[in-house]
């Protein structure tokens, strides 16, 4: 690049990365939207992402058959990302991605959340959260048993994240497939069939 002066920069990057690119260009969302879809398609199971429910204040129709929205807002709190029956019982997780390398954190969970969970667990359903490590491109399913323990030793201690090698040792790998790219189904069967 020539600048204003007439020089040339000198500056010179090498930038080498140990990444891999498996699931370039794919979130965690449309992983599992895709393998619900697969699991609905082959019969296994009935798991939907929740809408968030919003209302609608403000709407423009610039032409008749395009209206845009432009004032919005959430009418609640949601709950989590995703709920549904298999094997004749209730399914009901959280879907979170990080780019940390060491640590989930906790902020990224909310304490409306975290009560919901509990209900979910005090009746009888599976209550989870899926984290995806995008750096290590490793996506983990954590119990929300655990999940709540750590949640409560922040409020004892003030525990700002999980560390990764907790994830590790505490949560399921879940390893990425072609057609079920985060089949959490196979870790619910280890665990509760």
């Amino acid at each position: 690049m020539n600048y204003p002066n007439g020089k040339r920069s000198q500056i010179k990057t090498n930038v080498t990365t140990n990444q891999t690119f498996s699931n370039r260009g794919m979130t965690l969302e449309e992983d599992i939207n895709q393998t619900n879809q697969y699991y609905l398609d082959t019969n296994q199971a009935v798991i939907h992402k929740k809408p968030t429910p919003v209302q609608i204040v403000k709407v423009n129709y610039p032409k008749r058959s395009a209206a845009v929205i432009t004032e919005a807002y959430f009418k609640q709190a949601s709950t989590t990302d995703y709920n549904g029956l298999y094997r004749n019982r209730y399914v009901d997780f959280e879907a979170k991605e990080t780019k940390l390398k060491t640590s989930f954190p906790l902020a990224n969970i909310h304490e409306h959340q975290i009560k919901h969970m509990e209900a979910i667990l005090k009746h009888g359903g599976i209550s989870f959260i899926i984290i995806r490590f995008a750096v290590h491109d490793e996506t983990y399913y954590l119990e929300a048993s655990k999940l709540l323990t750590y949640w409560y030793e922040k409020e004892k201690d003030g525990r700002k994240s999980i560390p990764y090698t907790k994830i590790q040792e505490e949560g399921h790998l879940i390893p990425f497939k072609y057609q079920t790219r985060v089949d959490y189904l196979k870790i619910i069967d280890q665990l509760y069939f």
